[in-house]
């Protein structure tokens, strides 16, 4: 059993940022709001470094691939955390870091809770690793576009009822958020797409065995039609508002219905490895 005290700690330091971030949006006399931003890039870099030596540690040390659900989610959060920071040199959504960062601490237990099981086979292949590492990008960018949009349902909400808190204040317009969020899905959808030819194509290679029509392959199509569907209404019929946070929602639960959900009830429920 790995010693628990990487894990408190690096979950302390999002949470330490989350509190951070609250405590100088909310403060009405905050000096340089630019020096407070610099900073918190700084203690995000932290938290990135300490998360991502606990998946090392978890996933790659042994000489193999170790992969369980609480892996599977916590990689997925550090990457979710890494596009975000990178993010955030260029674009203003710093609203998304005091969502971001509890989720990320939570899920930087999860290795602990739910460790796994055996080393996977063939991941010294490169097909293996580059399918990986697609759908880990795929699951990621959805996992910013689903919180993207609960922020711009939250701020449409306060702005509606005339008052805005402190926190959200300084965040884009809705239009530019709304921009911002097609942006992320059109590459959480390449993502997802090469994800699916490259589980198809290298199913041969990485498994022994041709691709097989499951659930998990269901549902990874059903979202990518959501998706698609999304994308084309927005792109031909201007959909925007409440019908993207619906449509963004609805295939972000099927994404993890599709990998995340099935891995959960082999691995936690039944047991199997």
């Amino acid at each position: 059993m790995p010693e628990i005290l990487p894990y408190l700690i690096t979950a302390a330091l999002y949470v330490a940022m989350t509190t951070a971030y609250w405590r100088t949006r909310q403060s009405a006399a905050e000096a340089s709001p630019s020096a407070a931003s610099a900073l918190e890039r700084v203690g995000t870099l932290a938290c990135l470094a300490a998360h991502g030596f606990l998946l090392y540690r978890t996933m790659l040390d042994g000489g193999g691939v170790r992969i369980g659900v609480g892996d599977a989610v916590s990689s997925i959060l550090w990457l979710t955390v890494l596009i975000y920071w990178k993010g955030s040199f260029v674009y203003r959504v710093e609203g998304l870091q005091a969502m971001i960062m509890p989720v990320a601490a939570g899920a930087a237990l999860l290795p602990l809770l739910l460790p796994a099981g055996r080393m996977l086979p063939n991941t010294e292949l490169l097909a293996f690793r580059l399918h990986l590492l697609i759908s880990m990008l795929a699951y990621s960018l959805f996992t910013i576009a689903s919180m993207h949009v609960l922020l711009m349902a939250m701020l449409e909400k306060h702005l509606h009822h005339g008052t805005l808190p402190a926190a959200l204040r300084r965040l884009p317009p809705l239009l530019t958020m709304e921009t911002l969020l097609f942006r992320i899905l059109w590459a959480g959808f390449v993502m997802l797409t090469l994800t699916l030819i490259s589980g198809v194509v290298f199913s041969e290679e990485v498994f022994g065995r041709a691709a097989r029509f499951n659930h998990k392959t269901l549902f990874g199509i059903v979202s990518w039609l959501v998706f698609a569907a999304l994308l084309f209404g927005r792109q031909f019929y201007g959909w925007r508002g409440r019908t993207a946070v619906r449509w963004t929602l609805a295939g972000f639960m099927l994404l993890i219905l599709a990998y995340l959900g099935s891995k959960f009830v082999l691995e936690v429920l039944l047991g199997r490895v």
